[in-house]
């Protein structure tokens, strides 16, 4: 077989059945193998960003990779940005990055480019395949590097020829291994710092999915620490019988208020807390000056085994079936339209085992505590910051878990990054819902505008933040890639548009209004 269907074949040896694809010249040999391995799914994005998007979302929600494939350096860059989610949400992806035949690259053609400069970037392992019979060794050494732990960006640049040539017998599965529990030294040492008062558990990574929460509930019980949540980890169960934690907030000031006085923090697969940006005037770290930080388990352990082992060294006792739950959030009926309401809305509204992809930006804030009262769902927010993740994640989770509903909380500003992610959710049919925060601005920049002491808005720089003039038409934009879409104005309005996207199969838009007071 040749080397594009060799290294298909190995990948659906190593368990990646998906391939999120933008595929040009030097990538028709894997197009045309796609015949030939109907076991591997090809789905097409219409913008590189895209298809690297949701592979973040496919394997935040599966754990496991799916492969990009992308049109050598030039369509490399254009998946980067959400690349770097990606790495910043410790995702396993698989790159596979065309590149010209070599008896071509000398002569330095229109996109000849240095690729592997391009992903080293974004990449925890990169290769570039030497010759056509190493295409299947390469392709299960990319899987290995992309499983960790913990999760990686492996980029494998495969040269044209090596696909159409004589590629012998596909790679070997390769080895797995599961993430490790910490000595039984440093689970003593974390609880010594728990017992010796003023100290935090700050959790990110596995630490946050319900078995690690509901260990962390029973090290609360044990000795009354408060625990906190990474705002930027990759994944969150939330709502139901879910403990809830408290979550660092997005401003400097209130993580350092909210972390006044401890002295020290345990991390469960988590950093040291920083600001998104620094400040004039502001420090960067949120914890303390002086505070003390103890791991318990480091990114590329087991979390939620650890806590575990802290609940048990603690003396903690079984979770006990009579917490207090937040309760469901009203129905804001007769209220204006605000993020607050949409908030409640959804609160009330969202079904058991829904997927929330949330790139809200400046409307997150009034829409997380609304989510703590909804049913038990997973919780996928902006990792990295690069704008424009929000719809592919919410794609790529679509595609990882076709019978669960999935709801993006999108802003209007980010959204236009990556709206060709809705093409590919008619083209598939995924059940997404899109809720577009309509405020017609980038509003988070008025706020840090002030904040990073450039001063007022004026009227030329309002220019760089104003979405009107024209107004962007999501409702047209949705039905121009075949999504059906309503607008909403009111909150009665998103009510009854909200609660029938969640009785109806996707993919569905709808555009919240907002009420500019």
């Amino acid at each position: 077989m040749n080397g594009a269907e060799c290294l298909l074949r190995t990948l659906l040896t190593n368990q990646v059945d998906l391939c999120l694809m933008n595929p040009g010249t030097s990538e028709m040999q894997f197009v045309a193998a796609l015949d030939r391995v109907p076991r591997m799914r090809g789905v097409l994005g219409l913008f590189e960003g895209v298809c690297s998007g949701a592979a973040d979302g496919y394997a935040r929600m599966t754990g496991k990779p799916a492969a990009n494939l992308l049109h050598l350096g030039p369509g490399l860059a254009n998946a980067l940005a959400n690349l770097h989610n990606a790495r910043k949400a410790r995702s396993p992806v698989v790159n596979i990055v065309g590149e010209h035949s070599t008896q071509h690259l000398r002569y330095d053609a229109p996109l000849t480019a240095d690729t592997a400069a391009f992903a080293r970037p974004v990449s925890g392992w990169v290769r570039t395949v030497e010759h056509a019979a190493a295409m299947g060794e390469a392709a299960s050494a990319a899987v290995a590097a992309a499983l960790g732990p913990p999760g990686i960006v492996a980029s494998l640049i495969v040269p044209a020829d090596f696909s159409w040539s004589e590629a012998g017998d596909p790679g070997c599965p390769a080895p797995r291994f599961s993430p490790s529990l910490p000595a039984a030294e440093r689970v003593r040492d974390a609880a010594a710092a728990l017992r010796s008062g003023n100290a935090g558990l700050l959790l990110s990574g596995s630490a946050l999915d319900v078995r690690g929460l509901r260990a962390a509930e029973r090290v609360r019980g044990a000795c009354g620490v408060r625990v906190f949540a990474d705002r930027y980890a990759a994944r969150m169960a939330r709502g139901g019988d879910i403990p809830a934690v408290e979550r660092i907030p997005y401003f400097p000031e209130p993580a350092q208020e909210l972390l006044a006085g401890f002295e020290r923090l345990v991390l469960v697969e988590a950093r040291p807390p920083v600001s998104f940006f620094g400040y004039p005037g502001l420090r960067s770290s949120l914890a303390p000056d002086g505070c003390a930080f103890d791991v318990l388990a480091s990114e590329d352990q087991d979390g939620a085994g650890a806590l575990e082992c802290l609940a048990d060294e603690l003396g903690a006792g079984p979770l006990g079936i009579a917490l207090p739950f937040p309760p469901r959030p009203n129905l804001p009926t007769g209220e204006p339209l605000s993020a607050a309401t949409v908030g409640s809305a959804v609160g009330a509204l969202l079904p058991e085992g829904a997927i929330v992809s949330d790139e809200a930006v400046s409307s997150s804030e009034p829409i997380w505590p609304s989510l703590a009262g909804a049913r038990r769902h997973d919780h996928l927010p902006v990792t990295g910051g690069a704008i424009g993740q929000g719809l592919p994640v919410a794609m790529g989770a679509a595609l990882a878990c076709p019978g669960r509903k999935v709801v993006a909380l999108e802003a209007d500003g980010s959204a236009m990054y990556t709206l060709q992610s809705l093409w590919t959710m008619a083209r598939e049919r995924l059940d997404v819902t899109v809720v577009i925060l309509a405020n017609r601005r980038y509003r988070i920049l008025d706020i840090e505008m002030r904040r990073t002491g450039a001063g007022a808005v004026g009227p030329r720089a309002d220019e760089m933040i104003d979405l009107t003039h024209p107004e962007p038409d999501w409702i047209k934009l949705a039905e121009g890639f075949g999504v059906q879409a309503a607008r909403a104005a009111t909150a009665d309005e998103f009510i009854r548009e909200f609660a029938a996207a969640m009785r109806e199969p996707g993919p569905r838009l709808i555009e919240a209004v907002l009420d500019p007071a």
